[in-house]
């Protein structure tokens, strides 16, 4: 088995509950003394007058950051590596492991502002990466570390994004992956991917936290390093998502940050990032972090109602939000960190309101997959319990491109979705739909067509 990964002088392990300090992690990514979680920390960086151990003001970073976007260096084409003063370095001689991942678009929402009753909404869309998710700010990362530890094969448990983001980034390192999904509970369009990035790939007749808990076996007994959210080589990679957010804000903070909540990984790591920035002088002021979770899959929303944060309280996940059917999260006590400090809340939602957001985002042009459309609509229920006031700017993280479940889209417009459930429950949905029409090969067929759909929109406007 290749050695233990051992970190540079730049940063150290920390675990999450008894604090203790290592120079290196087990496979399995736990506390040696407690079992809990790991996290990543910089002891040379000084939380003082806005300096950085690497002897940078906030100044300075900010400066150096826009200049590299102007360079040709393939660490710095990496929306990620871009932002490599703040993530644990290379030893000397290993390069990245990139495909030019982050760099992803802030979207202004005009249309959705409106239907939530904001003035200002933006989505910042991690679905234009390049596997199509989030996944690849993390997996860039994680996959340099284990490729610099010399790795042949890497390893995770999925409901699909993360497998394909991994077998992609293992594709491009030379390294070979492996794959543990839940049989018949992701998307095709997911599985498509690992599979054609040669991905060694098993379906196990087992829900996600079942994948994830054999996982934890094989990397102890074989030479396999492990590339789920509990690495925090990931969660590393994954916060430069809130340092490129908050460059496009001109690094004045929205008041609101609204994330999806699956295994917490990602929310964790983006609260991380948001603590850090304050820290070290790059912002002034912290957004509060919400999280939002599918009604069936609801486990921290939970834990925070029912334990108040101290115990996780599991549940048997269900939702078509595939990305997000996760109900033992493995990094639910970050999460519940996160929430604490930065004032955010937790909200749940059902599948209608998924479905219903998933279109009006859609509507814009945009589109996601239904996982990201959770955070609409929480947002939504936010400004109606006044959490989210009148006044103030958002930001919807979309983690996952629209063509990840396009299975999901098309049982929605051809009315496939939620049949057997009383019509005045899923009324709303109606206008949003669009179902394909078939015609006869004719002009008049498809100008009639027109004429309907035209009088449709103006109908729907004058009511």
């Amino acid at each position: 088995m290749p050695p233990e990964p051992t970190v540079k002088a730049n940063f150290r392990f920390r675990c999450i509950a008894c604090g203790d300090l290592r120079d290196h992690a087990s496979q399995n990514f736990r506390c040696a003394h407690c079992g809990d979680l790991l996290e990543i920390v910089y002891p040379n960086w000084q939380a003082q007058a806005g300096t950085c151990g690497a002897g940078l003001d906030a100044s300075d970073l900010k400066l150096t950051w826009k200049q590299r976007r102007l360079s040709s260096a393939t660490a710095d084409l990496s929306g990620v590596w871009r932002f490599r003063d703040m993530l644990p370095t290379l030893g000397e001689g290993h390069d990245a492991v990139t495909l030019r991942e982050g760099n992803t678009p802030l979207y202004e929402m005009p249309a959705c502002a409106g239907i939530a009753g904001v003035p200002r909404l933006f989505a910042k869309h991690q679905g234009m990466n390049p596997t199509g998710s989030f996944k690849d700010t993390g997996m860039t990362v994680a996959a340099s570390f284990a490729h610099q530890a010399g790795y042949r094969w890497v390893a995770c448990a999925s409901t699909g994004n993360t497998s394909a983001s991994m077998a992609a980034y293992a594709a491009r390192a030379g390294m070979r992956s492996l794959v543990l999904v839940p049989e018949g509970k992701i998307s095709w369009s997911k599985l498509s991917q690992a599979l054609d990035y040669g991905a060694v790939t098993c379906q196990l007749r087992t829900d996600f936290d079942g994948c994830l808990r054999l996982l934890q076996e094989i990397v102890q007994q074989a030479p396999v390093y492990q590339l789920n959210s509990i690495n925090p080589f990931r969660l590393e990679g994954q916060k430069t998502l809130a340092l490129e957010l908050l460059e496009q804000f001109d690094w004045q903070s929205p008041d609101h940050i609204i994330m999806p909540g699956g295994n917490l990984g990602n929310s964790s790591a983006i609260g991380k990032a948001l603590l850090e920035m304050r820290d070290l002088g790059l912002i002034s002021r912290l957004p509060k972090l919400s999280i939002i979770q599918a009604e069936g899959a609801n486990a921290l929303l939970r834990t925070l109602r029912e334990a108040g944060g101290k115990r996780l309280i599991s549940v048997q996940a269900e939702t078509r939000a595939t990305a997000i059917r996760i109900g033992n999260p493995a990094s639910w006590k970050k999460a519940v960190h996160v929430l604490e400090a930065t004032g955010g809340v937790c909200e749940q939602v059902s599948e209608i309101e998924i479905a219903q957001a998933k279109a009006e985002i859609g509507a814009e042009g945009i589109g996601c997959e239904p996982a990201s459309a959770v955070t609409f609509a929480g947002l939504k229920k936010l400004v109606k319990q006044g959490f989210v006031k009148a006044e103030e700017t958002v930001v919807l993280v979309l983690t996952g491109n629209l063509l990840k479940d396009p299975d999901y889209t098309m049982d929605f417009h051809r009315g496939e979705m939620f049949k057997g459930i009383p019509l005045q429950e899923t009324a709303a949905l109606g206008p949003l739909r669009r179902a394909p029409i078939v015609l006869d090969a004719t002009l008049g067929a498809v100008i009639q067509t027109l004429e309907r759909a035209e009088k449709a929109e103006v109908d729907g406007q004058r009511g």
